[in-house]
């Protein structure tokens, strides 16, 4: 019913985190007159986590509007129209909403640790 309400609010605070944290990396880089491309930016690796949580947000939200879940009205979820199906709603989104953002978190920090092993064993290989 709304379990894609969960993954887009974590979307939210990580796009303004990504974005404070470029702004950041720019005065760092600004001030600074190396910089390392082996080295991959901060906010660009949790933009890989915005582009995840943005895009099955935005799929879920495709299929509750397809099946009449989430309509143009107010007030848009069609389970917060009683309180019996908001209840539901509500667990729903504590459950399975969770469950997709934690899933979604943990497959981006799978990510990072197997860009962090391929980037030391190359290290190495190089003899750094």
């Amino acid at each position: 019913m709304a379990c894609f309400i969960i993954p887009a609010a974590e979307a939210v605070v990580t796009t303004v985190i990504a974005h404070e944290l470029k702004k950041k990396e720019s005065r760092a880089e600004a001030q600074t007159a190396e910089h390392d491309s082996a080295i991959i930016p901060a906010s660009k690796k949790l933009g890989w986590l915005n582009r995840l949580l943005w895009g099955g947000s935005a799929l879920l939200c495709f299929e509750h509007v397809w099946h009449g879940e989430v309509v143009p009205w107010f007030p848009f979820l069609t389970a917060a129209g009683d309180s019996a199906s908001a209840a539901v709603m509500v667990s729903e989104m504590l459950t399975v909403g969770l469950g997709m953002a934690a899933l979604i978190t943990a497959v981006w920090c799978l990510m990072l640790a197997v860009i962090k092993a391929k980037t030391a064993k190359a290290a190495s290989e190089r003899g750094e």
